[in-house]
């Protein structure tokens, strides 16, 4: 096993090890949090306040509702949701009757969201109504069987919550008609649970707690299957290397965090969720990033501690007038991850509040932390920092070698927060772990003297965008099936705002093929990640001697 060189630029008092095995899963690190914090405030949104006896209650009550349906231990229900209070409640309602989460994107197409809901399996969602009439279109194609309709006032009280939900569906109208026949409103089922009452699950460190999709050589979005164990190993993982962070937070003051990342993210769910509820904090889910005036005001309202985002959302916010509204001084830990951090963001980041942005590095694969740069760290300086307790990293060459000292090489990594495996893709887990249990990133990265790391290129054609992976094959798949378009190719192209954006290639062979149609036809078939920025129109495409398109002369 490699030797970790990086322990000895471990910040003071962060252990080169951590007991992963304090907790045998989720729901005991739960149910310890609901017992010693049960007066705290567990999430805040819009201006309401959920505290972790309520989380405790509540989630209670919708795992008893969810048995009562006659889900059996180990399928799937599908959680389809923004960041509003019903996603923590059903999340641990979901793994409290032994079931296990689904995280879907709720901007999902039709097209997307039955693929995923078939994939995995799913006999359940839980879906916020916003998003409702996308289902409708699906989900005859597909196993689900029961359907929990949310709505952004639930648990808001029954004045202030008719009011928000009067608001989202008369008002703003983002609420399309839809009909799903059978479904259950989420507030009649918390109260059908509360009179049948839960028969707690026996959950243990080897059972699926959550599939996160990710996407692959292949482009086929494949779940990664992620245990208990392995989730409550990064959550300790991180809180231990957060150490430094948390002890600058003023004695006697609940730890507050930002959640604007989105919580189906494997970020934001460990990181955010998870491990605020371990510490006891307060966090703050913000519904819609991209309405930045609202995150703005509603972050004045706080002393915020620690604020995980990516690259694009920290420079937007430093760009906003408002941004001077929110007092910053209380910053203690601002983590960049998902996608790498600009250097022009970083800093201006630290000239407007104070706190260094500490980059890290992870994938939905490893739960997702891998390295991060110290929380003690002096400046940004654009590497991914050292591995977190417990793990190791190593580099390997084309043929699977340990790369030569100083040379760059595919980042592999082993840890108790490594997956599982793909879902029920024995072939795709085969391809990226190695013979003494490495998994391959696909990554290009480099190590310095420290032991700290940087990625310097990818090896697959993966294009990340604001930290979402986005498949060249999915997103040319869906325009080769408009008519007329002869042959297409996209790859990444580099972009201030997102990292990363789609840049799409198209040989047109019919007259009523032109960037308009292609537009439409990819916002009715693409979430709006994965849609092309910019699209080019050539007579023809580089190719291979067989006739395979070369994507790397495209970017070239």
């Amino acid at each position: 096993m490699t030797e970790r060189i990086w322990l000895e630029h471990y910040p003071p008092g962060v252990p080169a090890d951590v007991d992963v095995d304090r907790y045998p899963s989720l729901v005991a690190l739960m149910e310890d949090s609901f017992a010693r914090f049960t007066g705290r405030v567990a999430f805040s949104f819009m201006g309401s306040e959920m505290r972790y006896g309520e989380l405790d209650q509540w989630s209670r009550a919708f795992a008893a509702y969810l048995q009562s349906l006659g889900l059996a231990r180990g399928e799937r229900v599908a959680v389809m949701m923004p960041n509003v209070p019903q996603y923590p409640v059903a999340v641990a309602a979901i793994l409290r009757a032994g079931l296990i989460v689904v995280n879907v994107n709720p901007l999902y197409t039709a097209r997307e969201l039955e693929y995923q809901l078939k994939d995995s399996g799913s006999k359940a969602i839980v879906i916020l109504e916003n998003f409702a009439h996308t289902l409708e279109q699906c989900i005859r194609s597909t196993p689900v069987k029961q359907v929990v309709v949310c709505a952004m006032g639930d648990l808001l009280g029954p004045l202030k919550g008719a009011l928000v939900n009067f608001v989202v569906r008369r008002v703003k109208g983002l609420v399309p008609e839809f009909q799903l026949p059978g479904m259950q409103r989420f507030n009649a089922a918390l109260a059908s649970g509360r009179r049948t009452g839960l028969a707690p699950a026996a959950v243990g460190p080897d059972d699926v707690a959550v599939l996160q999709y990710t996407g692959g050589t292949t482009g086929v979005s494949k779940g990664a299957v992620l245990l208990h164990r392995q989730l409550v190993a990064n959550v300790l993982q991180s809180e231990a290397w957060n150490l430094p962070a948390l002890a600058r937070i003023p004695p006697g003051e609940q730890p507050t965090g930002v959640c604007a990342l989105p919580l189906y993210h494997i970020f934001a769910f460990t990181v955010s969720m998870m491990l605020g509820l371990r510490q006891g904090g307060k966090t703050i889910l913000i519904p819609n990033p991209r309405d930045l005036p609202a995150v703005l005001k509603e972050l004045s309202r706080h002393r915020v501690h620690s604020f995980p985002a990516v690259s694009s959302l920290f420079n937007a916010l430093l760009n906003h007038p408002d941004f001077g509204r929110v007092d910053w001084s209380h910053l203690t830990s601002t983590v960049g991850g998902g996608t790498a951090v600009q250097r022009g963001v970083a800093r201006q980041w630290f000239e407007k509040t104070g706190s260094v942005i500490c980059e890290g590095y992870g994938l939905s694969e490893t739960s997702p932390s891998v390295c991060c740069n110290p929380a003690d760290t002096p400046a940004h300086d654009g590497t991914i920092g050292p591995p977190l307790p417990n793990t190791w990293v190593k580099l390997l060459d084309d043929a699977g070698n340990d790369a030569a000292p100083g040379q760059r090489g595919e980042i592999a990594v082993k840890g108790p927060q490594v997956m599982a495996g793909y879902w029920q893709r024995p072939d795709e887990t085969a391809k990226v772990m190695t013979a003494d249990g490495y998994m391959k990133t696909g990554d290009i990265g480099s190590m310095d003297a420290r032991g700290f790391f940087s990625v310097v290129d990818r090896k697959k054609d993966m294009i990340l965008v604001s930290g979402f992976n986005v498949f060249p094959s999915e997103v040319e798949e869906v325009v080769g099936l408009l008519p007329g378009v002869r042959e297409c190719a996209c790859i990444g192209v580099s972009d201030e705002l997102t990292g990363e954006a789609v840049k799409l290639f198209v040989v047109a062979g019919g007259a009523g093929v032109n960037e308009e149609a292609v537009r439409a036809h990819c916002r009715d078939n693409l979430t709006g990640y994965k849609q092309p920025k910019t699209i080019e129109f050539r007579t023809d495409l580089p190719k291979t001697p067989v006739g395979k398109i070369l994507r790397r002369a495209l970017r070239d």
